[in-house]
């Protein structure tokens, strides 16, 4: 009897965190989709072909407004990438996408007060200007270049749909298009079928460790007892770590996150691991996926160690005006639940929007939508 409580509670953990998420990563897919079907190979070219900082505040708007899963927010982003946006623009979309959205930050000030929230859309500001600086010197072209030939390798192969784009001469013709959405639900199902199993392992893993491992483990990791500056350093470096090691993605690393904080942790050590969400090992081998495993392991290291400076910056810079805050006294856990709110809502009609799509799509056969593109 206790195995079976034990599987159901694993198998309820997992359900309840892909629930969490579940409409920020159909929006997200969505979103992905239409840029594919709806803008040309290069289209992109003109307003985020270049790191300036124009094209970087409008890619940190896009994905600040946009999805905060971090599998949708990758998807999204190699999308970009493949239709002409600069490398680093694509990936500073990632980071506000899931750093500088409303929903964490409420998620946030729920389980661990308003400092982390500050520190969380502050910090990641500061986490893209670390990121696009590192980009700069320790993303060499030519690998960008031969990552940027692999996603649209990928994206060809996938379903032949490399040259599907909707006809009209401006957006609004294009979202008028019956065969447009019918080209927007076959990009739409490749990118679930690319990360179906990705998204399947990912919070199956998550939601085991969850239920198996004891919080005070993943606390033990972090240095608690030596000198101020010895814990500020190490703590920042194992943060991001132990994100990769328990496979939590997006909004679900928050609890976490609060377990860590109340467990000894400092605060720059928990902002890192807060923001190691997009380096979890399901993405790590979605990123080799989509651009090669030269690339993407260039991509984790620079990750890495943008999250780790970003961490120490918002631990000096809170402690120097501080407002660093404490952990409070018996902090109960707060789990996930599934409930009659926003995210049911939201869940429900997103999913209908899904299955619309999807059986829309299948109205129409590949090969004679393809024939009058």
């Amino acid at each position: 009897m206790s195995v079976l409580l034990f599987f159901w509670h694993w198998l309820f953990a997992a359900f309840a965190m892909f629930w969490q998420v579940l409409w920020s990563l159909v929006l997200g897919f969505l979103i992905s989709a239409m840029i594919q079907a709806y803008v040309p190979k290069d289209g992109l070219v003109r307003v985020l072909g270049r790191a300036g900082l124009r094209e970087l505040a409008i890619a940190t708007g896009l994905g600040a407004a946009s999805s905060s899963c971090s599998y949708a927010a990758a998807a999204t982003a190699k999308s970009l990438f493949v239709r002409g946006a600069n490398f680093t623009v694509a990936m500073v979309f990632m980071f506000a996408s899931t750093n500088l959205v409303i929903e964490l930050g409420l998620v946030l000030w729920q389980l661990m007060g308003w400092p982390f929230v500050a520190a969380e859309w502050i910090g990641g500001l500061v986490l893209i200007a670390v990121f696009v600086l590192l980009a700069k010197f320790l993303l060499p072209a030519s690998t960008v270049e031969a990552g940027r030939r692999h996603a649209e390798a990928v994206e060809v192969s996938g379903h032949d749909h490399g040259d599907m784009l909707a006809p009209g001469a401006t957006l609004l013709d294009k979202l008028r298009s019956p065969i447009g959405w019918t080209y927007v639900a076959h990009f739409f199902e490749m990118d679930w079928s690319m990360l179906a199993f990705d998204l399947f392992l990912g919070f199956l893993i998550a939601g085991f460790l969850a239920v198996a491992v004891p919080a005070t483990l993943w606390q033990h990791l972090y240095v608690t007892s030596a000198p101020a500056w010895v814990r500020t350093i190490e703590n920042a470096l194992v943060g991001p770590i132990i994100a990769v090691l328990s496979f939590v993605c997006s909004i679900g690393n928050v609890p976490l996150a609060a377990v860590l904080w109340n467990g000894g942790s400092t605060f720059g050590g928990v902002v890192a691991f807060l923001y190691a969400d997009l380096i979890v090992l399901p993405l790590i081998d979605v990123y080799r996926k989509y651009y090669g495993w030269a690339l993407a392991l260039r991509m984790i290291v620079v990750f890495y160690a943008s999250m780790v400076v970003a961490g120490l910056v918002v631990e000096l810079a809170f402690g120097a005006l501080h407002l660093t805050p404490r952990p409070p006294g018996g902090f109960l856990m707060q789990i996930e639940t599934i409930a009659f709110n926003y995210t049911f809502v939201l869940n429900v009609l997103l999913v209908a929007v899904a299955l619309l799509l999807v059986w829309w799509g299948r109205r129409t056969p590949h090969g004679h939508a393809h024939a009058h593109s």
